[in-house]
């Protein structure tokens, strides 16, 4: 390409292209790192400062423009960001905006032959593309722009004198414009305050209830609407019609809407992905019928993968003064050069490439679609299955009233209504399985959206976004193993939801939280003990926080977490999905066993402190006793200086150490003679056992927590499989008790420990005490001995 450049006979031109080169392969380079402005959050080149006198060179405004881009990626898994790889065709697309500057400065006459040039020629094109003959093209950025026009375009034809008149004129016969219930959100709100209209001019049609696709405009009732709206003084002025709807891709009867607009005078606009199918060989009928609308609009930019290129609007009106009243056409010849990047990239496709493309799309779609049929659990919403471009995918798992939940998709009503609660609670899982499947699958374009008889469903529409990403049939497969995946952890969480719900009911201490908008298998929380007390919120955050944190600990595939970050309950246990092969019995004992341990030594440190207090000086006042108790037992003459030295020298008095202990387990001081007599330290009362789950199961090797063995199994036979399982509840037997013992004891071993070291200490400080005064007795001996030697 480079050589090319350079035969370029305008230099300018030349230079312009090899610039553009130069810039996209500086900001496309995926090994570039940005560590060192990483390294801080605010680097100091992100600081605004004064512009540079000099100025600076290109090669550093584009780095600053790199910086910028992914300078605010903190974490690692956003560092792998990049700018989608816009291609060759996308080159034309930029190349176009510059070329539009530098076109913009030629000469008034060579500038107007130009920007004539262009948009006649791909005016034209396009009309040939998509089959709409004699029609006139308006190119805009936002595609609602062109809609506003169309409509400004429509006042001016039906109010001949709004030019003057203005406002009066409507006022005196207000306008009426009609929108499919199923159109994208905000359109009508932002046609009113664009146009200055009040939100009465704007007439919502339902789709149909009965009978056809529950997407489609309701005909019968639009035509009623219409009457109602003429025999009040009104005046129908604009009718606004899908060809693939933004949820779920459904085209309304476009043929029969078109007679109804002729019968009464109305313009028929019509937008939607599905009118990019009219480049394709074959189109359906209720496509084609939208080459015959007064209005289209087109957003090939999304479509073809074009990037900064403008939508376009082809309309059909013979007065040009009307159009350019309108916004229209424009006199300038620079607001021409708005088609220039689309005009540049649909010489560089060609025909053969834009067909192919959308065709590619198309068989993208097809071919999810085939995979889904055999899939159970699965429904899905497409308008037409050898044809449809988008395809809406939605999981309805075996649940009671899954009979009912159907009557969506059949059109078939049951007298036994769906409940609120079964239908988000679907909702919210399938909103999960789409998120999962966008993070997993993000080159397959997929996302979430709200309809409003079906609910939450999955949108794969490639139209839209597989030229962007770059989309490919193996994306589609690993979409589809992304979903065998995913829907038998989905459909088993629905079903042990209940399940888990009579558990945790039945199981003392244990409170079940029912949150709807969580995906997963449900929500429980520990309650204390303790009734109205200031602090039993401290303590249920407390008990719960550490409830959660020895959870993770555990070797389970569970995942626990305190839930959403926003509208979540407080104080809570949020558990996700899980497998077939879940254990709920000896979940929830775990739970509540785990709970329980976690409270209890939470009130055990809490009042360590006042019981060691008291403990305390319990031990002085005994102590004190008895060393009373000494002086007695030793008689009075051994407490004279002289003469107790001279007794206890002939006949030492033989006294036992007496300490006391300070027993944390019952609560009381203990005598230390044991202790003295054995040379070894009791541990005194036993502790209570610690809770634990009253099934504790024998585990194989590499088995993780909360699983129970499925009879059925793939890599055996049957009667081999029931063999194992037999063998294995023996082993489980014989080492129940086994085990049971061996852990208990370890915990009982851990704790008297942890307590006769408190005891110690408790010891330590008392024989502390009795030896100082000890120690005071006999210095006071001493020195009177010593006195008696100086005499």
């Amino acid at each position: 390409m480079e050589r090319s450049l350079e035969k370029m006979v305008d230099p300018t031109l030349a230079e312009m292209g090899k610039n553009l080169n130069e810039a996209m392969k500086m900001l496309e380079d995926n090994q570039r790192k940005i560590e060192e402005e990483n390294e801080k959050k605010y680097a100091r080149n992100d600081i605004p400062g004064p512009l540079q006198g000099s100025g600076q060179d290109m090669v550093s405004i584009l780095q600053l423009v790199q910086n910028l881009m992914h300078g605010e990626e903190e974490d690692e898994s956003s560092q792998s960001y990049r700018l989608q790889n816009v291609g060759e065709q996308g080159h034309m697309a930029l190349l176009g905006h510059s070329l539009a500057a530098y076109i913009s400065v030629l000469n008034r006459e060579r500038l107007r032959n130009l920007t004539t040039r262009i948009l006649s020629d791909t005016t034209l094109w396009l009309c040939r593309l998509f089959r709409y003959e004699n029609g006139s093209a308006y190119y805009h950025e936002d595609d609602r722009e062109g809609l506003l026009k169309v409509c400004r375009l429509v006042i001016h034809s039906c109010y001949e004198d709004y030019t003057v008149e203005g406002f009066n004129v409507l006022y005196n016969k207000q306008p009426v414009i009609y929108i499919s219930s199923a159109a994208r959100t905000g359109l009508g709100q932002t046609l009113c305050s664009q146009l200055g209209l009040p939100l009465s001019c704007m007439c919502r049609v339902p789709c149909n209830t009965m009978f056809g696709s529950q997407h489609q405009m309701d005909v019968a009732l639009l035509d009623r609407l219409i009457k109602d709206d003429i025999n009040s003084g009104k005046l129908p002025l604009l009718l606004v019609a899908n060809a693939g709807t933004p949820g779920a891709g459904h085209t309304d009867k476009i043929g029969r809407l078109k007679e109804l607009c002729e019968q009464y005078n109305i313009w028929l606009h019509v937008e939607g992905v599905n009118l990019a199918t009219l480049a394709l060989g074959y189109v359906s009928s209720s496509v084609l019928a939208a080459t015959k609308c007064d209005s289209m609009t087109l957003t090939l930019g999304s479509w073809l993968g074009l990037p900064a290129v403008p939508a376009v609007t082809l309309y059909r009106h013979e007065d040009p003064s009307l159009s350019l009243a309108a916004g229209l056409t424009s006199s300038q010849p620079v607001e021409k050069l708005r088609a220039l990047p689309l005009w540049l990239s649909l010489q560089y496709l060609g025909h053969d490439g834009i067909v192919e493309r959308i065709k590619r799309a198309s068989q993208l779609s097809q071919r999810l679609l085939e995979n889904l049929k055999n899939m159970d659990f699965i429904k899905t919403s497409v308008e037409d299955e050898l044809s449809s471009p988008v395809c809406g995918v939605q999981v309805f798992p075996e649940l009671p009233n899954i009979d009912q939940m159907l009557h969506a998709w059949t059109g078939i009503y049951n007298s036994t209504p769906i409940t609120n609660n079964e239908t988000h609670t679907c909702d919210t899982f399938n909103q999960w399985l789409g998120e999962q499947l966008a993070q997993l699958v993000p080159a397959s374009g997929v996302d979430v959206v709200e309809l409003e008889d079906e609910g939450t469903c999955v949108r794969f529409s490639p139209l839209m976004t597989s030229a962007v990403l770059g989309t490919e049939v193996q994306d589609v497969d690993q979409l589809v193993d992304c979903l065998k995946m995913k829907i038998p952890i989905l459909t088993c969480t629905l079903q042990l939801r209940e399940e888990f719900e009579q558990e945790v009911k039945r199981t003392v201490g244990l409170s079940y939280i029912e949150d709807l908008s969580w995906p997963g298998l449900g929500v429980v929380r520990y309650n204390s003990d303790r009734k109205n007390d200031d602090k039993q919120e401290k303590e249920a955050e407390k008990i719960n926080t550490g409830l959660l944190k020895k959870l993770n600990e555990l070797e389970s595939d569970l995942t626990f977490s305190l839930g959403p970050e926003f509208g979540g309950e407080k104080n809570c246990v949020y558990i996700g999905m899980v497998t077939e092969d879940l254990d709920v019995s000896e979940l929830v004992e775990t739970i509540a066993a785990t709970g329980r341990e976690i409270e209890e030594n939470s009130r055990l440190l809490e009042n360590m402190t006042e019981v060691v207090r008291k403990g305390i000086q319990e031990a002085q006042v005994q102590l004190q006793k008895a060393n009373e108790e000494r002086l007695l037992e030793e008689g009075l003459l051994r407490q004279i200086p002289v003469v107790g030295s001279v007794l206890n020298w002939f006949s030492p008095f033989q006294a036992s150490p007496k300490g006391r202990t300070f027993n944390l387990t019952a609560g009381s001081l203990e005598s230390t003679e044991p202790t003295y007599v054995s040379k070894v330290q009791g541990t005194g009362t036993t502790p209570p056992p610690t809770p634990t789950p009253n099934r504790i199961k024998q585990r194989l090797p590499g088995q993780k927590l909360f699983k129970r063995y499925l009879r059925s199994s793939d890599g055996f036979s049957e009667t081999s499989s029931v063999s194992h399982t037999d063998d294995l509840e023996k082993m489980e037997q014989r080492s129940h008790s086994v085990s049971t013992v061996q852990e208990q004891g370890t915990v009982e071993t851990e704790k008297a420990e942890q307590q006769n070291e408190i005891a110690q200490v408790t010891n330590d400080k008392t024989e502390d005490l009795q030896s100082d005064k000890s120690q005071q007795s006999g210095n006071d001996c001493t020195k009177v001995e010593e006195q008696e030697s100086l005499r």
